[in-house]
């Protein structure tokens, strides 16, 4: 009989390894928070060897059709000045004449999911409220459905994973603050931007901001610097009100881009932070992507993380015969100094962007084929 496993999280990482399982001969199940696939988010970069997943997965060219494709960037000072002024790279993507690709989150995310509907079951607008693991399988507990059993589970529920939570514990032993919060939401494009992203940096915050949907909107990316907010700060109501207070305080645009802020049906704010875990399995639950080894939005380096540990999982699993307990441990060997030099990449110079080096090497620390 073939294995079911049960995928928590229907963002990138999910639908990616539901692919490759049932390529596999095993039978995947995603269940999702959200109603459908999730809207918003900034844009997100797939590079190197992940680059190679999408195009084993079947994803790439539709992905090169919708990539982001800026002219350049100007840095702004507070004040909107032009400083500084670039054509051969920006900020979000790095070198424009690179292989790497740039794509909106939303758009990757919705790939992901009409490339897998037809053979993958999904469970939309539900979540896990309970795992129960014996001898011969674990029992999933839903917030809406009836409860499930299946032969394994996987947490790709991102930074504040539910599964990670059942199965290792709270949070706060294992999510790392790096010192800012990050905010991102879409507007009109008031400032009739061609191609071409700005960036502004003022005593603690900063934002990015780059035109899409050819040009007839705006993503913003804004940061500000802040230790671990109270948890009364952190709803998202509370959330919103601290980045509408912070960017009305900036000049050039920033009373504009409070407004934006305030009024945005994407709007989402969360802090910068890493996931570290000396494991990431236990028993028949195992984690990919953020929900085990969150790099934060600092590494550029988030999707490919998901994109590659999908990839690897699934083979290790189907190296193994489903074999769990070999197959998480050959995972987590594979995974470990891929994942190792990605998040190097956002500690390695706080502040400032890391080296060419560093982020080549980081790019490619793996091998596919193993």
């Amino acid at each position: 009989m073939n294995k079911t496993v049960l995928i928590s999280g229907g963002g990138i990482a999910g639908p990616v390894l539901a692919h490759w399982l049932r390529r596999r001969g095993f039978e995947p199940t995603v269940v999702e928070r959200a109603s459908a696939p999730r809207p918003g988010g900034q844009a997100v970069d797939v590079r190197g060897v992940a680059l190679d997943v999408m195009e084993r997965t079947g994803l790439l060219d539709r992905a090169r059709g919708l990539r982001t494709r800026m002219r350049g960037m100007s840095v702004l000072d507070p004040q909107g000045n032009e400083v500084h002024r670039s054509t051969e790279s920006t900020f979000s993507s790095g070198r424009l004449d690179s292989d790497d690709i740039e794509v909106l989150r939303e758009d990757l995310v919705r790939m992901a999911y009409e490339h897998t509907r037809a053979d993958v079951e999904y469970l939309f607008g539900d979540s896990l409220t309970g795992l129960d693991e014996d001898e011969t399988g674990v029992r999933a507990d839903f917030a809406h459905g009836p409860s499930r059993r299946f032969d394994l589970v996987v947490g790709a529920d991102g930074l504040h994973s539910t599964v990670r939570r059942l199965a290792f514990g709270l949070e706060e032993r294992f999510s790392h603050h790096l010192g800012s919060y990050l905010s991102v939401f879409g507007t009109e494009n008031f400032l009739a931007l061609e191609d071409w992203q700005m960036w502004l940096q003022d005593d603690g915050v900063g934002f990015g901001i780059m035109p899409v949907r050819d040009n007839t909107e705006l993503r913003v990316a804004f940061g500000f610097e802040s230790g671990p907010l109270a948890p009364e700060l952190r709803t998202a109501d509370a959330l919103r009100r601290t980045v509408v207070e912070k960017l009305a305080t900036v000049g050039w645009e920033g009373a504009r881009l409070a407004e934006a802020a305030r009024t945005a049906p994407d709007f989402y704010c969360d802090a910068m932070a890493q996931v570290r875990m000396d494991r990431w399995s236990r028993g028949r639950v195992t984690l990919l992507g953020d929900a085990g080894y969150c790099p934060s939005p600092l590494s550029g380096q988030g999707t490919s993380l998901a994109l590659v540990g999908a990839y690897v999982l699934a083979d290790c699993l189907a190296q193994d015969g489903g074999d769990h307990g070999t197959a998480f441990a050959r995972y987590e060997r594979r995974m470990r100094p891929f994942v190792d030099a990605n998040q190097a990449l956002a500690t390695e110079n706080p502040g400032g962007p890391a080296s060419e080096e560093s982020v080549e090497h980081a790019k490619n620390a793996i091998a596919l084929d193993a």
